[in-house]
């Protein structure tokens, strides 16, 4: 029980300093999640504490998951009333994007070569991983290569998505959180999340929108790409 306290405490100090440096900073490398996972790794290794042991602390915090995603309601409650004006626009980019998304990755892995059982692993790469696992089965993907998919794709595009986006001078807060929540799920969101209440809103709404929408579309993406 020691052990799994500390490796909590551990996890929440990560957080809680990167999450600090990050807002005072605003830079895009002090990412919560690679930066702060970094950390914890470290921590582990200067403690020599093995995995093994990791795995209860890590077990409880995934538990408080569900609880935290259902709190994203709480913003999209409050900007209600802006999710019922802009609706249209909103399910049409999240679904061109979520499609974009399939196409571009799909089609890169096979102009490369890769094996089809891998291109169709990569195309669920944006949304979250219980839709990605799922995705990839139906159409003989391997469910473990596209988890992997999914956490470096959230992994780059909380990293780096906020900048890109801030480069393209894209500087309304509804655009950004949809963008990062199509593209980067979970991790999108958080970094949405720490830019503002509204960009958090949008970009929760945007990860489910973009996980149905991914679902709906994989068909016609492995038929456009051959890969049926």
């Amino acid at each position: 029980m020691s052990t799994t306290l500390l490796c909590i405490g551990l996890t929440l100090a990560a957080y809680a300093g990167v999450r600090a440096l990050y807002l005072r900073y605003r830079h895009p490398l002090l990412n919560v999640v690679a930066l702060g996972a970094g950390l914890v790794i470290a921590a582990l290794l200067a403690l020599h504490i093995p995995y093994a042991d990791y795995v209860p602390a890590q077990k409880i915090m995934t538990a408080l998951l569900g609880p935290a995603t259902v709190g994203l309601a709480v913003p999209l409650y409050r900007y209600r009333s802006l999710l019922l004006r802009a609706a249209p626009a909103i399910l049409g980019s999240v679904a061109l994007g979520a499609v974009l998304a399939m196409l571009s990755a799909g089609g890169i892995a096979k102009l490369g070569g890769l094996p089809q059982d891998v291109v169709v692993s990569i195309l669920p790469k944006g949304v979250s991983i219980p839709f990605a696992v799922e995705i990839a089965q139906i159409y003989h993907g391997i469910p473990a290569l596209a988890a992997a998919f999914v956490v470096a794709t959230g992994t780059l595009g909380s990293l780096f998505g906020g900048w890109l986006l801030t480069l393209a001078r894209v500087r309304d807060p509804m655009a950004r959180g949809l963008a990062l929540g199509t593209v980067s799920h979970g991790q999108g969101t958080a970094t949405a999340l720490m830019e503002g209440e509204q960009q958090g809103a949008m970009a929760g709404l945007a990860m489910i929108l973009a996980g149905i929408c991914t679902a709906g579309f994989a068909p016609l993406a492995v038929l456009l790409l051959g890969l049926g």
